[in-house]
């Protein structure tokens, strides 16, 4: 069981740096340091192995959601999303190959998770406590931006400061306009 869980951990960590195309069977058991004959042996072929690779991160996300449900502030929250960077980045490819059917679903699935997991302290952030529906909006729309510009040297401390930043400016600023 050692073995598969070193695939499953080292190819996780492959997919979420070099997406679905970057899983290499032979740089793979290079990294784990194992022949590929003990891949085939656990997984017999790339499709079986990915799937795989998404159940795990489906647990990732569920541990993820768990972090965020108790967040009580941005600093938090930004400290929960460098702990999960490599499970952030995998989503950003099953958003960027969401064209495959077996992404789009855990895609789907994640998010959900997510999101609901996120809403309270995301309407905090953006001052949206008492309008959770604009929130959820706001949430809906920035989610696809922010998958958009991350990488692995965006998720840090100061670059996801300051995106959160951005997105209680414009909510301000949504708010103010919209009272004149």
């Amino acid at each position: 069981m050692k073995a598969k869980m070193q695939w499953i951990e080292e190819g996780y960590k492959m997919f979420s740096h070099r997406g679905p195309e970057g899983i290499k069977i032979e740089k793979l058991a290079r990294e784990v340091g194992i022949n590929k004959s003990s891949f085939y042996h656990h997984f017999a072929d790339v499709e079986i192995f990915t799937e795989h690779l998404l159940e795990h991160h489906l647990g990732h996300i569920i541990q993820l959601a768990e972090k965020e449900k108790q967040a009580t502030n941005l600093d938090e929250l930004i400290e929960i999303f460098i702990q999960h960077k490599t499970d952030l980045l995998f989503n950003r490819y099953l958003r960027v190959h969401r064209n495959n059917p077996r992404f789009l679903k855990y895609l789907i699935t994640t998010n959900e998770i997510a999101g609901n997991a996120i809403l309270n302290i995301w309407a905090q952030i953006l001052e949206l406590e008492e309008n959770s529906y604009l929130a959820r909006l706001v949430l809906k729309l920035s989610v696809e931006n922010f998958f958009l510009q991350i990488t692995d040297k965006t998720i840090n401390q100061k670059w996801l400061k300051d995106y959160f930043n951005q997105l209680k400016t414009m909510v301000r600023e949504f708010k103010k306009n919209n009272h004149k």
